[in-house]
């Protein structure tokens, strides 16, 4: 039971540090400003189900992203093909879904469809050997005909990491905005849900994660136009695109494998031409895509490129010398808005696919009103009953307990201010949960001090006996909650880890209150009791 100087100093030191950070959470905003400087001022944030704010529902274009696998896997047969030495006559599609290769050579079906194996990609965990493949290839009804189609379990897994890599790229253009308490979450096999608390006025926040922000930079054909390919033949590898000044614009015939994706973009950042003053995007690309822009820039001197944004042409500039440096200027029909707001969803990557916004709602804060008043009144009654059940239990020692449940609260307030948490309804409940912890480590080290002064020990040898060995009983407990509660960190969503998050501060805290802080109170009183009088333990 006793205690060393500096570990008293560190102990009161915490507990003054919790009482202050947490202390403007019982005030309004108003009047935490007011406050002076040196006063801490940062509150816990109220979720969506306690303050209001708006509610989106997105839905991923799955056609779009069948268009690009398709694509990309006929640009890879070619290769696979040409690699083999295999003559070909055409690769078609049909549908969506499957892809029809024309041999030139009917006897090389077999050495073909042997090569176009390496188009496929397996399924599931590598370690376990499921067996599965993203495509299957087969002969066709015709003679020297391969099909590759695609597989069943390849379409979900396809469809399944677009949404994965939709809901990180809106987290990052979100987080770009300097909100951080959003809830961005995959529903169903192809929707994402946003929540964002506070939030009334949702316009901006469309534009950010509505555009899919896909730019890519393009070869223009050398020697034929836009408006000849029209009234001709579109050479193959070949795609027109309009301009982004509208329909009607200038045209361009670009080829539609692009020379460097966005994808390798390591920076974006708004900024104004020297020249003009007008606004402008500044970009610099990584060491794959600086590379293959000064090959390409080298090799066409004096042609034209286009810079594409969403299918829709930028500006095609003409390269004057090879670029070797891996950074350019976009310029354009831009804003001072515009170009913040593109930056963002360049930095953060593109889209992989469309989203389309099937659900839109605000949610008031008049339910979360509720539910305040509602927690302040809970806690208020729990709180008294709490009390008073420990001080009728235990006397003095129940007083201390009461010190330490306190101490608990203040401490779980303070840590979750820092950490910046968001508190909603779950969180609530997680604190709750953790005064009821606190209490019970109270419970079993008073109960273990009860036994010992049965068994005939001095009170002071039951005190300090009752705290170590109880102490074990205590961790134990806890540790398996902290697991519980890292198990739905690890696999929750959205509320679920919030609760996780507010469970395991309350654990560590209520250790700490209910070990440390109420044992040196009861040091404390042990030194004040006359020496040699303690007859009797008040528990």
């Amino acid at each position: 039971m006793h205690f060393t100087r500096p570990k008293i100093a560190l102990i009161l030191l915490i507990c003054l540090a919790g009482f202050l950070v947490a202390l403007p959470n019982f005030f309004s905003k108003e009047t935490v400003q007011s406050w002076p400087s040196f006063m801490p001022k940062q509150q816990l944030r109220l979720g969506l189900d306690l303050q209001g704010g708006a509610h989106l529902l997105l839905a991923m274009d799955q056609d779009e992203i069948k268009r690009d696998w398709i694509n990309n896997l006929r640009d890879e047969a070619r290769k696979v093909l040409r690699d083999a030495k295999i003559g070909f006559t055409g690769i078609g599609t049909h549908g969506l879904t499957e892809l029809v290769v024309k041999l030139a050579k009917p006897d090389e079906e077999d050495a073909a469809i042997k090569a176009l194996h390496k188009v496929r990609q397996p399924i599931g965990n590598a370690l376990l050997g499921s067996g599965a493949y993203d495509v299957d290839v087969s002969a066709g009804s015709d003679a020297g005909t391969v099909i590759i189609k695609e597989s069943e379990p390849g379409l979900r897994q396809r469809i399944s990491n677009a949404a994965s890599a939709s809901i990180e790229t809106i987290n990052r253009r979100v987080n770009n905005l300097g909100t951080s308490e959003s809830t961005i979450v995959r529903q169903g096999a192809d929707r994402i849900l946003i929540q964002f608390p506070g939030l009334k006025d949702t316009k901006e926040l469309k534009k950010l994660i509505g555009e899919t922000a896909k730019l890519t930079f393009h070869e223009v054909h050398p020697s034929i136009s836009a408006e000849d390919a029209k009234m001709t033949t579109i050479p193959r590898g070949y795609k027109i695109y309009q301009s982004d000044k509208g329909e009607g614009e200038t045209e361009y015939l670009l080829r539609e494998q692009p020379v460097v994706q966005g994808s390798d973009l390591a920076d974006a950042q708004p900024g104004f031409d020297s020249r003009t003053g007008e606004p402008v995007i500044n970009f610099r690309f990584n060491q794959i895509g600086a590379r293959k822009f000064a090959e390409f820039t080298k090799d066409h001197v004096g042609r034209p490129f286009a810079i594409v944004l969403d299918d829709k042409v930028l500006s095609a500039p003409v390269i004057r010398e090879p670029i070797l440096g891996g950074s350019g200027q976009i310029s354009g029909n831009f804003t001072v808005e515009s170009t913040n707001r593109l930056a963002v969803q360049l930095r953060s990557g593109s889209l992989p696919t469309k989203l389309t916004i099937v659900e839109e709602r605000t949610v008031g804060p008049s339910l979360g009103a509720d539910s305040i008043a509602a927690g302040k009144l809970a806690g208020i009654i729990g709180g008294v009953a709490v009390v008073c059940l420990t001080v009728v239990a235990y006397g003095t020692f129940g007083i201390f307990a009461c010190v330490g449940l306190l101490v608990h609260l203040m401490l779980t307030l303070a840590l979750m201010t820092l950490i910046g948490s968001t508190l909603t309804l779950p969180g609530i409940a997680g604190l709750v949960l953790g005064v009821a912890m606190a209490v019970d480590a109270n419970v079993l080290i008073y109960e273990r001090i009860r036994e010992e002064l049965r068994v005939g020990k001095t009170p002071v040898s039951a005190i300090d006996a009752g705290f170590q060995r109880a102490f074990v009983t205590i961790a134990d407990s806890q540790l398996t909650t902290l697991a519980c509660a890292i198990i739905m960190f690890w696999l929750g969503a959205g509320p679920i880890r919030g609760f996780a998050v507010t469970l395991t501060i309350g654990i560590l805290t209520s250790i700490f209150a209910s070990v440390t802080v109420v044992r040196l109170l009861i040091s404390y009183w042990l030194k004040a009791q006359p020496k040699g009088r303690i007859a009797t333990v008040p528990v």
